[in-house]
């Protein structure tokens, strides 16, 4: 054999090095948000510690407090239902814990889900609570987009599910709700609102805990958790979530955030929690104005108009005119006597209000 021949095996560079926390272990894992290398174990500790420490610094719960956690059968909401079990348990934090879920009727994606949320239910010992676009809506996101096409359809699904998630806490009669969102997801959104304009939301996006004079204050424990160590800490604990994406988000805008996002972190890991710093760094120009807040006068929901979100949007629907409340709703009439008129054939839009929201 000619010496050219010869393949020299490759270094393992790397190999059988000493997990950095504790120095006994090897090291199974890169931490993403630190590039320390620790073993399973550490990255337990860790891992379930920090979040500990963001609920406690920011004084997200109370003793006795009834928490519903939103569960879509994800990673994020498994790993926080997992995660806020253990330590309610460990720190005394003395909650009453309750899986909260939202049925889209996504077939093939969200039925499935379901099924992982309800092997949830039983592994976690948590109370599950289900509510639907069909039940509260009279329409399904299957049947929003075979009306709407598969642009926009997200701006439906997203102001439906944020009024579901709060019209399900109020049956769940609980005093916060706690979402997945990671850090990912939070500067993702900073960028969104820059993009868009939207000085409103950016003011708040950051913020650990939202709606505090609103029905359900949300809370965000995962506000400073790097997705990838979410998806690690899933993995090597083995937990039973659902791994498919949305089969109506490829075209979403903010996938296009997320791209961004996932470059810059592949090139400076610290950009993700560098961008939600100067989100919360922002300030806004005193001669900025800003909307009120105030209530919807069909549903009774908080809305910065007269009709909230979620109900131009269903008049849209169910008038055959989808695209009446995308983009701005100005000029949108809210006169009783529209209510009552029918559209080409399309059901009145008495027949399935939004709902007023019993707080």
């Amino acid at each position: 054999m000619q010496e050219a021949d010869v393949v020299k095996p490759k270094k393992n560079i790397g190999a059988g090095r000493q997990c950095t926390i504790c120095n006994q272990r090897r090291a199974a894992l890169k931490r993403p948000k630190t590039l320390e290398q620790i073993c399973r174990e550490c990255f337990y500790v860790v891992f379930e510690e920090e979040i500990h420490r963001v609920i406690v610094d920011n004084q997200l719960f109370k003793p006795g407090e009834r928490i519903a956690i939103g569960a879509s059968g994800g990673k994020d909401s498994t790993v926080l239902a997992y995660v806020l079990s253990e330590l309610n348990r460990r720190h005394n934090y003395e909650l009453d814990l309750f899986l909260l879920s939202v049925d889209e009727g996504i077939t093939g994606y969200r039925d499935d889900s379901l099924e992982t949320v309800k092997r949830n239910e039983i592994q976690y010992g948590l109370p599950l609570k289900v509510v639907s676009y069909k039940e509260l809506y009279g329409w399904t996101m299957d049947e929003i987009v075979k009306m709407i096409g598969l642009k926009n359809n997200c701006t439906f699904c997203g102001v439906f599910r944020r009024q579901a998630l709060d019209r399900g806490a109020a049956l769940l009669k609980v005093d916060k709700l706690a979402t997945g969102h990671n850090a990912d997801d939070i500067a993702e959104t900073v960028l969104l609102n820059i993009l868009r304009g939207d000085i409103a939301r950016l003011s708040r996006c950051t913020s650990i805990t939202t709606g505090e004079d609103g029905p359900i204050p949300r809370c965000k424990p995962f506000k400073y958790t790097y997705e990838k160590e979410i998806v690690m800490y899933a993995y090597f604990k083995r937990l039973d979530y659902f791994s498919t994406e949305c089969i109506y988000s490829p075209n979403a805008y903010r996938g296009f955030a997320r791209e961004f996002i996932k470059d810059l972190e592949r090139i400076r890991p610290s950009a993700i929690l560098d961008i939600i710093k100067s989100g919360e760094d922002f300030r806004i120009s005193t001669s900025t104005k800003m909307p009120e807040q105030g209530t919807c006068e069909r549903c009774g929901y908080i809305s910065s108009q007269k009709w909230c979100k979620a109900c131009i949007l269903l008049e849209g629907l169910n008038r055959g005119l989808p695209k009446l409340g995308i983009g701005r709703s100005r000029g949108i009439t809210t006169d009783r006597s529209n209510d009552m008129k029918q559209s080409n054939g399309i059901k009145n839009i008495q027949s399935k209000q939004c709902g007023t929201l019993d707080f």
